[in-house]
């Protein structure tokens, strides 16, 4: 059972650019992914991305990513890269940093 588990949550680094620091692109993508049961993070990076960490089930990671590639309404995405991961850790929510 654990290893159907295992089977079923994946793990996805999402890296967000254009204009997405300062337009609450954050806090919407903590919205969308606790409506969609996925744990992990978002936060800004010194470049001006913003990178999600996510992890739950892949059809819920590509509804995020769907999402992501429009943002809120005053962001402008430019490029949405995703790299699958294993994680070495498990998220008990999904946070902003």
């Amino acid at each position: 059972m654990s290893q159907n588990n295992q089977s079923e949550n994946f793990s996805w680094r999402i890296i967000v650019s254009g204009r997405v620091q300062g337009v609450y692109f954050r806090a919407f993508t903590r919205k969308q992914a606790l409506q969609l049961g996925l744990s992990g993070y978002a936060k800004n990076l010194p470049n001006g991305d913003v990178e999600i960490v996510a992890s739950g089930s892949e059809p819920a990671l590509q509804q995020l990513a769907d999402w992501a590639r429009k943002g809120p309404i005053l962001a402008k995405v430019r490029q949405l890269s995703i790299t699958p991961f294993v994680a070495k850790k498990q998220f008990s929510s999904f946070t902003i940093c």
